[in-house]
């Protein structure tokens, strides 16, 4: 009844989504990500943002797509986040 399956340890790895703004840099995207949190006086829910720079391998991200980034190895100093897939192509305007 038991079958024994290998499998490798799941790496508990951040992943956040948010739209790529910048794609300037050579294999990098800047990434600006929003969550919405409640304000710790008032308590009425205000927007946050902060912006990730993430590791594109081959530049086939552009400005606006929607990208899911997940942490990883340090790559450079301003970097460590690797952008894992594709959510949403940006729409032509």
């Amino acid at each position: 009844m038991s079958e024994t399956q290998t499998t490798a340890p799941v790496k508990n790895t951040r992943t956040l989504i948010g739209r790529v703004v910048s794609d300037k840099r050579a294999k990098t995207v800047t990434v600006l990500v929003e969550r919405r949190a409640a304000h710790e006086l008032y308590g009425k829910i205000v927007a946050r943002s902060r912006k990730y720079h993430a590791h594109d391998e081959n530049g086939e991200y552009k400005m606006g797509d929607l990208v899911e980034i997940a942490e990883g190895r340090p790559i450079s100093k301003t970097k460590s986040w690797v952008v894992t897939r594709l959510i949403e192509k940006a729409k032509l305007v």
